[in-house]
């Protein structure tokens, strides 16, 4: 039972990011249901985005060090432009390709070594072709910045403040669960690496501990109101269950990236759609802003309370690329 919540937390964090990634960073709700109707199945992106802001933002790599788009930094700046034009339905966004990295590091080593994973992620961003992805958050430009001009990888993290540092815990968790106290040891030096905001790490924590328990048996609401106080309380979700989501996530709470509201969107799908794994993962697509990163959550909370043998069968198999 533990491994099939443990696998059903790592395939329901795939799963969420590639349903929700046609609509990643869509903010008018309605745009993104007339673009691609209910995402309760893999869709590729529109080749236009009408909430791109792209077209602010312009990327060169100072040498060869830095080049991690590979010929994709031609699309920025222009207007309209998905933010992962290229992928295919059931592909994974970036973040989450780069578990396949971590997942090969973890197992080379049989445990958390972060110069092991500086080294094959440093190779795995400066490849052309490893992703494919359009859009590379900000903390990866920070880090191959500092890469570029010289710095030793150790010195080349960050403190990003955007719920995109989750991404790795539920493999952490997923992997090195048997041990909790090196589970939570390797969230804390993985995520504090790129993400030392305090907001971050403590979210990082709470969602860590969240996951131990989902694994260990323990129902999901129950973890979410163990440890998830600073964000979320039962009066609070029960107010909004009265509510929908689109009001939930969009009004009383922005669906953005930045941690705090982000966060607490997360465990409100988690916790609504506690038993309902494809509710979960489409509601939180719907929802529009950072849901992809937001998926990290709800999928692998409500996944691994499902388990793996639970999850709906076409989700499982159309996803791409999944190690």
């Amino acid at each position: 039972m533990i491994a099939d919540r443990t696998e059903g937390m790592l395939a329901g964090a795939l799963i969420a990011d590639a349903l929700a990634m046609p609509g990643h960073w869509y903010y008018d709700r309605e745009a993104l249901r007339r673009d691609y109707g209910e995402l309760g199945e893999f869709r590729d992106p529109l080749p236009f985005h009408p909430d791109s802001i792209l077209w602010r933002s312009h990327y060169e790599a100072q040498n060869e060090r830095g080049d991690i788009l590979h010929g994709r930094a031609k699309y920025w700046g222009q207007r309209g432009v998905h933010y992962h034009q290229g992928l295919k339905a059931g592909e994974n966004t970036l973040n989450f390709q780069l578990l396949r990295v971590l997942d090969e590091s973890l197992s080379a080593c049989g445990r958390y070594d972060i110069d092991d994973w500086l080294e094959r992620y440093t190779a795995f961003m400066l490849t052309d072709g490893s992703h494919g992805d359009t859009y590379v958050e900000e903390y990866h430009r920070h880090f191959f910045a500092a890469y570029a001009r010289g710095n030793k990888p150790r010195r080349c993290g960050g403190n990003d403040v955007h719920i995109g540092g989750l991404v790795a815990v539920p493999l952490l968790v997923g992997r090195l669960g048997g041990d909790p106290e090196a589970a939570m040891a390797a969230v804390k030096e993985h995520v504090g690496f790129s993400h030392g905001d305090p907001d971050v790490m403590e979210a990082a924590t709470a969602f860590a501990r969240m996951l131990l328990g989902v694994r260990g048996g323990e129902g999901l609401r129950e973890e979410v109101l163990r440890h998830g106080t600073r964000w979320v309380s039962a009066r609070k979700l029960g107010g909004w269950l009265e509510e929908d989501d689109l009001t939930v996530v969009g009004r009383r709470l922005s669906p953005a990236c930045y941690i705090l509201d982000a966060f607490a969107a997360s465990l409100y799908f988690a916790w609504k759609y506690t038993d309902d794994f494809a509710g979960a993962v489409t509601a939180n697509a719907m929802a529009g802003g950072d849901n992809c990163h937001r998926g990290a959550v709800v999928g692998s909370l409500c996944g691994g309370a499902a388990g793996a043998m639970r999850l709906p069968e076409a989700l499982v198999t159309g996803l791409r690329g999944r190690w």
